[in-house]
């Protein structure tokens, strides 16, 4: 699409943001300022669609971004199995070959098999993918907690516990498992945070992947996120974080026979960017193995926004469904649950807690599609076909650089 049939795009759907209504905090007992809240999330809807219009058409009339496009058009792959038939034997010493400052798609096709790692990589290396085959996945396990004492002789903290963290941009995995497999922590014990994969770097996609863990499985840290056809298995919190991620038919399983809490979204005015973010899930299945009651989420932060939409919710699924847990005023912080056509015995919009959004058709499309996380621009599809030939880098690269310091708001004080 040129430039001259974009403009007019731009401009009409600038008008339609002017003709909605103006938006003006919410209050406690007031319906109207509420009900404004909402329309500000389906003026921000508008106006990102004209800019997204507008970004699309570009210079090149590309629609996904320049930096990736060409990362995409010069992969290459290395073949890593445990057993020793490719390039490298472990994840980690592919990784240490991807140059610093890293410009191509690097795909690592990981072969079946256990890869007891603990995996970091940092920000001067994007545009990895950890390729695997679901039927029989390459998996990478630890099992580290929260308690579990450095080389310092101190806690490693929620942050440090995690088994694979992505700092760096574009990052993509395809039918891998992500393992923490600590031993379950006891409800209300310290330091039982296990965290199996972490997720930092903006624009990362997961596909066919299994996340599984226990106590805050999955950091879904900062950025723009994608996780399709995914099974997320946890206890308590095990989706946290502040980042802006869409999910698409996953199924969310509880493991416990106790309480369990899906979400810890952490949307709020005290950390820079945060007030963007946001969980979103369409076509999910929310179960429990382990029979214990399941909440939607709770609020992390003050304006911890959640939303579940054409999602089947079982039984377990307690009908007041969220939980406020240390705002004191729900209804007027700025606090955003909603869901919409939702199915299942533990659906009934009509029980849950009174600040809670059965939401319109117009309250929802902001958030029912890869739209919401700006996903035109970088999503691509898996890589399931056959990958480019097997080339190790000539230069051998760098090792990866220690991880970055944990946020001064990490979950290990909640």
């Amino acid at each position: 699409m040129g430039r001259n049939m974009a403009l007019p795009l731009v401009m009409a759907l600038v008008a339609l943001v002017a003709s909605l209504p103006s938006a003006s905090p919410a209050t406690a007992g007031t319906a109207g300022a509420f009900d404004n809240w909402l329309s500000a999330n389906q003026k921000d809807f508008a106006i990102t669609q004209a800019l997204y219009a507008k970004k699309a058409v570009g210079d090149t009339g590309n629609s996904i971004d320049e930096s990736l496009a060409k990362a995409e058009d010069n992969k290459t792959t290395f073949v890593v199995d445990p057993k020793g038939g490719g390039d490298y034997k472990t994840i980690t010493a592919a990784l240490e070959a991807v140059p610093e400052g890293n410009t191509r798609r690097v795909i690592l096709d990981l072969k079946p098999g256990e890869y007891r790692e603990k995996i970091f990589i940092n920000i001067s290396k994007p545009y990895i993918t950890f390729k695997s085959d679901p039927k029989n996945p390459a998996i990478i396990a630890w099992n580290d907690i929260a308690a579990t004492l450095g080389k310092d002789g101190k806690p490693v903290g929620t942050v440090g516990s995690t088994t694979v963290a992505v700092e760096s941009d574009y990052f993509m995995a395809y039918g891998v498992v992500f393992k923490n497999d600590a031993p379950t922590a006891k409800p209300g014990a310290k330091g039982g945070q296990a965290v199996a994969l972490r997720t930092f770097g903006t624009k990362a996609a997961f596909y066919n992947c299994t996340i599984d863990g226990g106590q805050d499985t999955l950091y879904d840290h900062k950025g723009l996120h994608y996780f399709k056809d995914c099974l997320i298995r946890g206890s308590v919190d095990f989706i946290f974080g502040f980042g802006r991620s869409f999910y698409e038919n996953c199924r969310i399983v509880s493991i416990v026979k106790e309480i369990a809490v899906l979400t810890a979204q952490q949307r709020t005015k005290t950390i820079e960017g945060a007030i963007e973010s946001g969980f979103s899930f369409k076509n999910c299945t929310i179960m429990s193995e382990g029979g214990g009651d399941i909440y939607l989420g709770r609020a992390w932060g003050d304006s911890s926004r959640v939303i579940y939409a054409y999602t089947e919710m079982s039984k377990e699924v307690v009908p007041v469904g969220w939980d406020g847990w240390e705002v004191k005023q729900p209804e007027s912080s700025g606090i955003y649950y909603g869901e919409f056509k939702c199915s299942g015995p533990g659906s009934d919009a009509r029980k849950r807690v009174g600040w809670a959004v059965d939401l319109t058709e117009a309250q929802a499309k902001p958030f029912m599609g890869t739209h919401y996380v700006f996903g035109d621009s970088w999503i691509l599809p898996p890589p399931t076909e056959n990958s480019p030939p097997s080339k190790k880098t000539s230069s051998g690269g760098a090792t990866a650089t220690s991880p970055a310091a944990s946020p001064s708001s990490s979950p290990e004080s909640r």
